[in-house]
């Protein structure tokens, strides 16, 4: 069997996330009383990690030469790419294929 070990270390990289789904008693200590957890649609809201944030999306857009994306994330475009499957951002698509390209 084989192993990618750039693939663990891109899908071990954290995601902000916040769990949206009430579950009775969870919580407790915060006082959440409960609830009908079948009210809610979404388990979970997923946000981009700030190595793609739009602070770093500027940045690339005027001088990419200028971001260390290593310090970012180890693996910037493996995580971009990971990224790309769950949300549909055009204008990351393009900044990163000019990055690439440049």
């Amino acid at each position: 069997m084989y192993y990618d070990i750039d693939a663990i270390l891109t899908d071990s990289q954290k995601v902000p996330c916040q769990f949206e789904l009430n579950v009775p008693g969870l919580g407790y200590i915060d006082g959440n009383t409960g609830g009908d957890p079948a009210s809610t649609g979404a388990l979970v809201t997923l946000d981009l990690p700030a190595a793609l944030s739009q602070r770093v999306m500027n940045a690339l857009k005027a001088d990419p030469r200028t971001v260390d994306l290593r310090a970012q994330a180890p693996h910037f475009y493996a995580l971009a790419a990971r990224m790309l499957e769950l949300f549909e951002e055009e204008e990351m698509v393009d900044i990163l294929t000019e990055v690439c390209s440049s």
